[in-house]
């Protein structure tokens, strides 16, 4: 199965693990909830999957490697205590706290969350010693003398022996214990999530036309040679990072991240080609509406490949500001709560007690985005959100404190102001997106809807990727574009949104 697959698969395990008899008790009870074991190549997202699952219900996640565990680190260490038995005292062995399960209960009381995930990464690399103790955690969720909290499951993910060389190989003992699902790596639906992760353009271009490069291993003469998509995200975050500060990219850059030769020159050449489009093209003149005959003119005789890279470069420039629009979308609503809560009882008060309420209100926040962190349950736009939050609030505090309000009415009616202004940015935001929108659309169709044959082609792509990016398709559902919705309906989008995407999956791009 694919990562996507899997993920929702543990979802619906977790789910049921968790689901409650009339009297609050497990329906499936502890010796019958077997742990998961996703069994798969590195760096295909086994472990970015777990957060995920985490932030989209709301429970804690516990993470832990299994490589660096002794039987002591695991199990606890002994010590002596003293008991009675029949009248008379004597001495027994007891075990420390296993660190694993001590990090359940501190993560439970720190964020006061009492359900979650326990993954254990790489659990067919554990130490010969822990070996034999690995049977009893995995059918009783019990580490020494210490159980795993009830409303914990637990998953646990490895490699295959061939890419790793401490692996274990389980016996078919353990393995009955186990709910086995092998996952492989599957550009499509990595695709998605590069869509949300907003990876580097270049990156999903490039993939675009070599699909067979997105995960590779193989052996050559100089050892092993490999590609996988922990390696692309990597190289991603490191190429905006380069560009932000003007670095030059090159093969040494590459080749940190993207261990096979083949690879390495081949996407480098195309970065450097990517780079020279964006500048031949001019995207932000397309998306002011304003296009040079140039680059209508280039676009119409482009082969299939550029005209890949430049729909990708527009798509990316506008998707990243519909990301932004909602984001401050749900900000400012979010926001709301806090201020609606200081504006209920401000009649009659003085500044200084405004101030009391904002200061509250920002201790509240801050400790609320602390659980959640620590519970590691936070997405990135809802963290971006929180800290969004704080620093309006902060900012409203500081300035009420220097200003010339000293009623609490006063104070108030600064605050809203203050929210309006923002709420008034956006909605100017909003408008340059939809005209980028629409410029994005209008070029599309002057630049290839008079190609007999061809306009089929780059307008599905524009559309689907506007529909399956959750941003894009948000912010359409939102705010709405006339564009998009006379394309979707002449290629019959909505009707045929399986077949298409089967279609688009099945364009020989290279």
């Amino acid at each position: 199965m694919n990562i996507k697959q899997a993920k929702e698969y543990i979802k619906n395990s977790v789910n049921l693990y968790l689901k409650k008899d009339e009297f609050g008790e497990y329906r499936v009870s502890v010796v019958r909830q077997r742990p998961i074991f996703l069994l798969g190549a590195p760096g295909i997202g086994k472990t970015a999957i777990m957060e995920q699952i985490a932030q989209e219900m709301g429970i804690a996640l516990v993470s832990y490697s299994m490589t660096h565990h002794t039987r002591q680190s695991a199990l606890g260490l002994p010590f002596i205590t003293q008991k009675t038995y029949g009248g008379q005292s004597m001495s027994v062995s007891e075990y420390t706290m296993s660190e694993i399960i001590a990090s359940v209960y501190d993560t439970m009381e720190a964020s006061g969350i009492r359900e979650g995930i326990l993954f254990l990464d790489e659990i067919n690399c554990v130490s010969e010693t822990l070996a034999p103790s690995m049977l009893q955690f995995l059918q009783y969720k019990v580490f020494g003398r210490h159980r795993v909290p009830e409303g914990w499951v637990i998953v646990t993910a490895g490699n295959p022996p061939e890419y790793n060389k401490s692996v274990r190989e389980f016996d078919v003992v353990t393995l009955d214990r186990l709910k086995v699902m092998e996952v492989e790596p599957d550009y499509r639906i990595w695709k998605e999530y590069a869509a949300e992760k907003r990876i580097h353009n270049a990156v999903v271009n490039y993939l675009d036309l070599k699909k067979d490069h997105f995960y590779c291993m193989e052996m050559t003469t100089k050892g092993r040679s490999y590609v996988t998509a922990r390696g692309w995200e990597d190289l991603s975050e490191i190429l905006a990072l380069y560009e932000e500060e003007m670095l030059p990219v090159d093969e040494t850059l590459v080749g940190q991240y993207l261990r096979n030769e083949k690879v390495v020159k081949e996407f480098t050449a195309y970065y450097d080609l990517y780079n020279k489009y964006k500048k031949d093209y001019q995207i932000e003149e397309i998306l002011d509406g304003k296009p040079s005959v140039q680059a209508i003119a280039r676009a119409k005789e482009a082969p299939f490949d550029e005209r890949l890279s430049l729909l990708g470069m527009l798509l990316d420039k506008v998707q990243a500001d519909m990301k932004e629009i909602m984001e401050q979308a749900a900000f400012l609503s979010d926001l709301k709560i806090p201020l609606k809560s200081i504006g209920s009882g401000v009649d009659g008060m003085q500044l200084g007690q405004v101030l009391a309420l904002l200061e509250k209100q920002t201790e509240g926040r801050r400790k609320l985005l602390e659980n959640l962190q620590t519970a590691n349950t936070l997405s990135d736009s809802d963290k971006k959100k929180h800290y969004s939050v704080i620093r309006f609030l902060e900012e409203c505090r500081k300035e009420l404190y220097t200003g010339d309000a000293r009623t609490g009415a006063a104070a108030y009616e600064f605050i809203k102001k203050r929210y309006s202004a923002k709420v008034e940015k956006m909605k100017l935001k909003t408008t340059g997106v939809q005209q980028e929108l629409h410029a994005m659309f209008a070029f599309a169709e002057e630049a290839f809807g008079a190609q007999d044959g061809a306009s089929g082609n780059e307008m599905l792509i524009l559309v689907t990727e506007l529909t399956v990016n959750s941003y894009s398709a948000r912010f359409i559902a939102t705010f709405g574009s006339p564009d998009y919705r006379r394309h979707n309906e002449e290629l019959m989008l909505t009707e045929r949104s399986d077949d298409i995407k089967a279609q688009i999956a099945e364009l020989e791009l290279a």
